[in-house]
């Protein structure tokens, strides 16, 4: 008949994992392999795991975090799992391995940190979409296997607003993006899709992962000496947070000249009190992006605005 997509045979990173359809299917996956009942989450997170959790009936306790992102101490029961994101990647894989010692019963988060690998015996879940040009996808790392078969998903459905956007602007396919992230609240556990599987297969990843790092070091060379956080450069950075005040009107100020600064966790307005650590990130981190898309000239363009406003807003 006729050809299909090219099937691609690059290495693939965290080849060796788990693969999955979404993060939060990565997260039930666990649940259900390790019959988890008990769980501790951070206060700063979005709402996207809670009909997961609803399903398996954990029982969810809430924590906070400190200003390096680092959790608090806590002191959990023999049954009780302890949940950290990995915000940003800075967690160091030898700050991951302390928390094992201390909770053994340890799940890393690290849909902010692809490039970083996981610490041996830790359960760790990614997500893919956050860092490539897929629909889709998750890896987990686990020393346990669920007892039963998993359908395989398809992507074909999905794709369309990324190939759309591939030769168009974004704008024009912001709400199928959107719409595509929702259909996953009641998505079952399945296999990764073999069309995501193959993209990911034909991913440049030590290119993506020496773009992502330079422009967060391009960032923190302009901001570091007002950036209210103390950062470590990751390797294959997600973002680059920029905590400053009124971090949110330079976000509308910036939407104006199109340059689109995402809230994360924006559900945690409604479930924090503005007088909280996490509400102030929520509201004020600028996660300033500095994925593949973008060079030295994008970056230090996005920074001269950034910079103005500051200026502005302060006068």
């Amino acid at each position: 008949g006729y050809i299909e997509l090219d099937t691609f045979t690059l290495p693939m990173l965290h080849e060796e994992a788990i693969k999955l359809n979404c993060g939060r299917n990565a997260l039930a996956y666990l649940l259900e392999a390790k019959n988890i009942r008990s769980l501790y989450m951070p206060d700063f997170l979005c709402s996207s795991c809670d009909n997961v959790l609803k399903k398996y009936q954990v029982n969810v306790h809430h924590y906070s975090i400190c200003k390096d992102f680092k959790p608090e101490h806590l002191s959990l029961e023999q049954d009780d799992w302890f949940y950290v994101v990995n915000f940003y990647g800075q967690l160091s894989n030898e700050y991951i391995s302390e928390l094992k010692s201390i909770y053994p019963k340890l799940i890393i988060d690290n849909a902010q940190a692809y490039f970083q690998m996981p610490v041996l015996d830790v359960d760790t879940l990614y997500t893919c979409r956050k860092f490539f040009g897929v629909a889709d996808g998750a890896v987990l790392y686990t020393d346990t296997q669920l007892k039963k078969d998993l359908p395989i998903d398809e992507s074909f459905e999905r794709m369309h607003f990324l190939l759309g956007r591939y030769e168009r602007s974004a704008s024009e396919f912001y709400s199928e993006y959107a719409a595509n992230n929702r259909l996953f609240v009641d998505e079952p556990i399945k296999k990764m899709s073999k069309l995501t599987n193959n993209i990911l297969h034909g991913v440049d990843y030590e290119k993506i992962k020496n773009c992502r790092t330079e422009n967060f070091q391009h960032y923190h060379a302009n901001f570091a000496e007002i950036n209210k956080l103390e950062l470590c450069i990751p390797e294959g950075a997600f973002s680059y947070p920029l905590w400053v005040e009124n971090g949110y009107e330079i976000r509308d100020i910036l939407k104006q000249q199109k340059i689109y600064i995402p809230t994360l966790w924006p559900s945690v307005f409604e479930n924090c009190s503005d007088d909280m650590l996490e509400y102030d990130f929520a509201a004020n981190i600028l996660p300033l992006p500095c994925d593949q898309r973008y060079d030295y000239d994008d970056i230090e363009y996005i920074s001269l605005c950034v910079q103005k406003h500051i200026k502005n807003i302060n006068q």
